[in-house]
Order: C-alpha cells, then sequence, then structure tokens
C-alpha cells in the first residue's frame, strides 16, 4: 500500500521540499553550480521555483550532448556516460570552475558547493527502468575543503517524469543534507527520502569523505541503507570498501555461500574450498568472470533484536582479510536472494550451503506469502541456472553422515525433492574433512565470550590472531580460563 507522503511527513514535521530549497537559497553564504545530465534539470528547478535563488545559483546546466560533454568533462574510454567516474569527471571540474572564476576576495564568506547527477531515465519499451549517480561536493567553511556525498539510485517508477521529479526532490535532500545535516551522517541518510516514498526509487550504495566525514565508516552507512529499507543488499569488496552489486555482478558466473560467519570457522572454508572447486570445474563457468560473495542476512544481523554495529564490523573485516567479497541482504528465503543475481546475470550460479538449510528449503511454512507456494519459490528458485553444493553434517544420535542421499524432508516433498536432486540441481561435497563437522559458530562463540580456551583450533589461519588482537567477539585477554 502506498504511503501517504504529505500526511507522513507533517506528522514527523519533516520539511516540504520548497522549505529545504527555500531555506538554502535564503542562506546568503551558499553559493554553487548544478550540473545534470540524463534527467532534465529537476534538481536546480526546485530551486528556482522556490524562490530567491539569485543569491545560491552561479551555474545551472545540462550537457545533453555527447560530444559537448566530452569538450567539457572529457572522454570516456568505455563510452559509457552514467557511471561514477563520470560524476566524479563532473563534480571535480565543475569545483575547480567555481574556484578558479570566484575569488576570495570578492566571496571572503561563500561555502562553494557543486551538485552533479548524471542519469538514465526508463527507456522506452519500458524493460529497464533506468539508474544513476548523484553526488555533491561541497564547503562547511570557506578556508576548508571540500567533503563529498556520492550515491547510486535505482527508479523504480515506470514513467519517466515521475522519475524525473523523485530524482529532483532526492537532488535537494542531498544538497539539505549535506549543509545541514552532515554532522549526524545517519540521519543525513535517513533524509534522503524525506517526500519520497520506498518505491519510487532505491538508494543501492552511498560513500562520504572529506575532512567533515573523516570519521565516518562507508561500510556502517551502507548496513543503514539495508536497515532503513533503501535498498535490499549491499556489498564490500575485498578490501573493505563499498562496491556497487550490479556493477561487480554483471554478467558473471555467481558462486555464493550463506552463513553466520560470527565467527568463520574451518567448516565454513572447508565447504567454500571444496564447493568453489566443483563449481568452477563446471563448462558453464568462466572462472575469470567468476565472482565469489560471502553473504550474510540482515535477520541475522538482528537476531539479538537490535542492530549491533560493531558486531557486523567484526564478521565483515574477518571475511574480507581472507580475501572475499561480503554482501549483506534482506532476503531471508532463498529463492529472493537467487532472483536478486538474476537481475544481473543468466549466466550459471553456484550455492554453497549445509544439510539443514537445505532441508529448511523444502519446508512449505517458508512460502505461504506465495500465492503457488513452494512450487512457485522453486520455480524462481531451481529454475534458474543454479547447483547447489551441499556440505554434509553428522547425525549426533547415529553418528551417520547425512548427505543429499540420506536426508530426510517432509513427505509430501519426497517426490519435488527427487526431481531436484536426480535432475542435477543438487550435488554433494564428497570430499569434505570429517574431521571438522562437529564445529559450530555459535559453539565457538560462546567460548570466546566465556574466555575458554582451545577455540582457536577450529579457525581458519590467522583468524584467531585477529580475533585477539583487536578484541572481537566480546574477546578479553583478562577472562581467559
Amino acid at each position: 500500500m502506498a504511503v501517504n507522503i504529505k500526511g507522513d511527513a507533517e506528522l514527523k514535521n519533516i520539511p516540504s521540499i520548497k522549505r529545504k530549497a527555500l531555506r538554502i537559497n535564503l542562506n546568503a553564504n551558499i553559493y554553487g553550480t548544478f550540473a545534470e545530465i540524463g534527467a532534465g534539470q529537476e534538481t536546480v528547478r526546485n530551486f528556482f521555483r522556490s524562490g530567491g535563488a539569485s543569491g545560491t545559483i552561479a551555474k545551472a546546466m545540462s550537457a545533453y550532448d555527447k560530444d559537448f560533454s566530452d569538450a567539457i568533462y572529457g572522454i570516456e574510454r568505455d563510452n559509457r556516460y552514467v557511471t561514477e567516474d563520470r560524476l566524479k569527471k563532473m563534480l571535480t571540474y565543475e569545483v575547480n570552475l567555481i574556484e578558479d572564476r570566484l575569488t576570495r576576495e570578492r566571496h571572503p564568506e561563500k561555502l562553494f558547493f557543486t551538485y552533479a547527477n548524471t542519469v538514465a531515465t526508463i527507456d522506452f519499451a519500458k524493460k529497464f527502468k533506468g539508474h544513476g549517480w548523484v553526488g555533491v561536493k561541497f564547503q562547511l567553511g570557506p578556508l576548508e575543503a571540500f567533503n563529498e556525498i556520492i550515491l547510486h539510485v535505482r527508479f523504480k517508477e515506470t514513467d519517466a517524469r515521475l522519475q524525473q521529479e523523485t530524482l529532483g526532490k532526492l537532488g535537494v535532500n542531498l544538497l539539505y543534507g549535506a549543509f545541514y545535516l552532515n554532522d549526524s551522517p545517519k540521519d543525513l541518510l535517513s533524509s534522503l527520502y524525506d517526500n519520497i516514498d520506498l518505491d519510487q526509487i532505491e538508494v543501492d550504495m552511498i560513500n562520504f569523505s572529506g575532512p567533515r566525514f573523516m570519521y565516518v565508516d562507508n561500510r556502517i552507512m551502507s548496513l543503514h541503507l539495508v536497515s532503513n529499507g533503501f535498498t535490499n543488499a549491499i556489498m564490500f569488496g575485498q578490501d573493505g570498501n563499498n562496491v556497487l552489486p550490479a556493477q561487480q555482478l554483471y554478467k558473471t558466473n555467481i558462486f555464493t555461500l550463506r552463513g553466520s560467519f560470527r565467527p568463520v570457522t574451518k567448516v565454513n572454508m572447508d565447504m567454500y574450498e571444496k564447493s568453489i572447486e566443483l563449481f568452477l570445474k563446471d563448462k558453464k563457468v568462466k572462472p575469470e568472470k567468476t565472482k565469489i560473495i560471502f553473504e550474510i542476512t540482515l535477520a541475522n544481523l538482528l537476531a539479538d533484536g537490535k542492530l549491533n554495529e560493531r558486531d557486523f564490523l567484526d564478521r565483515a573485516e574477518l571475511l574480507c582479510s581472507l580475501g572475499h567479497n561480503v554482501m549483506i541482504s534482506t532476503f531471508i528465503e532463498y529463492y529472493k536472494l537467487v532472483e536478486y543475481f538474476s537481475e544481473f546475470t543468466k549466466k550459471r550460479m553456484g550455492m554453497a550451503m549445509g544439510v539443514h538449510n537445505l532441508v529448511q528449503i523444502f519446508d512449505e511454512k517458508y512460502y505461504r506469502d506465495l500465492s503457488g507456494g513452494i512450487l512457485e519459490a522453486f520455480g524462481k528458485l531451481f529454475f534458474k541456472d543454479l547447483k547447489v553444493y551441499l556440505y554434509p553434517t553428522i547425525d549426533n544420535e547415529t553418528g551417520e553422515v547425512i548427505t543429499s542421499e540420506n536426508l530426510k524432508v517432509h513427505p509430501r516433498m519426497k517426490e519435488l525433492y527427487k526431481f531436484f536432486k536426480y535432475n542435477g540441481k543438487i550435488v554433494d561435497i564428497a570430499n569434505f574433512n570429517p574431521d571438522i563437522l562437529n564445529i559450530f559458530s555459535r559453539e565457538v562463540l560462546k567460548m570466546i565470550a566465556s574466555g575458554d580456551k582451545g577455540w582457536e583450533v577450529m579457525l581458519p589461519k590467522g583468524i584467531a590472531e585477529q580475533i585477539k588482537e583487536k578484541r572481537l567477539f566480546s574477546y578479553s585477554k583478562n577472562r581467559v580460563k
């Protein structure tokens, strides 16, 4: 159901777009330029309409023609214009132009800024909804270096005019937040959706930089994009920095391993190493075009009832230190994760999981919200080009190793399970390490927190040392028994 934006905004005492633009216009010190490519000059139009714009807007432009754009900002090697690199070139060029043309002798108190966007709205056939890069470079002191906020958006509306209007509102919110909410980046982040509904636009990446944001951890900001419902997934590269999922996953073979990784154990790594070996041997998989993702659901991060940022960073840092990409998503059900990946690629995908997780997939209670029930979910899951690599477990009572051959699903699901099993969708990991099957993250975590000895041998090489050195997962040297 659509949100009553006006009523909701009034209830929360959120200023309207016009009021935000007017407040900026009436600030005698804020002065800068607007450069908008691809969707009209929708942001600057709000400032013109609100009144008093002459004291704020030094210049507004749209270089729609590629030759004109190249002449101003330079030629892109890949001939793509809706990119982060293009946005950064726009921001840098316009800021340099401001400082070159407006002298401090005449404008000693001015806080210069440049707002820019480069976007592609929905196409004529309405198959591609569009996306774009939006950013602002701004000063908070006349003699200070510039700060920068850059974000990526994906349009959800199916009308180009509506997309333009939403982009214009987002631009005003961003510029207003930059000048009036910069001391609270989380509030700034939330304010991006002031007077905008969640089903209008998605913000799936954001980065803060500059002297006023030196203390900001962009991974935390991205985490709040997910927790606020602004996007369904965020991703970090092997260096721990934010990356754009669409950019990373486009036309690749995707291999993913889901877990709590609290902390990452030898079982996690054995599952990964043995399954990725099988995946890369697949004739449909190109190793050089394969993207490996360690994925954690937001529900897992909220397992204790609230979002623990430190706990999240602990997990992310350990996984990145092992050289892996990390994704945080809202997808509790596996089929939703596969659907998300399918937005970016049609190539073969692989997923490693334990027996317990596979049994849960065949539990009907997880699909009661779907009109087609479990059959609809399985259509979205297994009829994609996906293979599941199954890691065994041990039955604690009998000591029997449980694989795809002897696991038990609900009697009503037996034939459905057999169909996917014997059509090659489920592959057993045969060369697993039987000596580590009794290692569980939750038990290791308890041992770390309580100061017990012996947990170190359950973790991959180097992980225990990092936990001790950085005091991760409530580790305390004084508490070791």
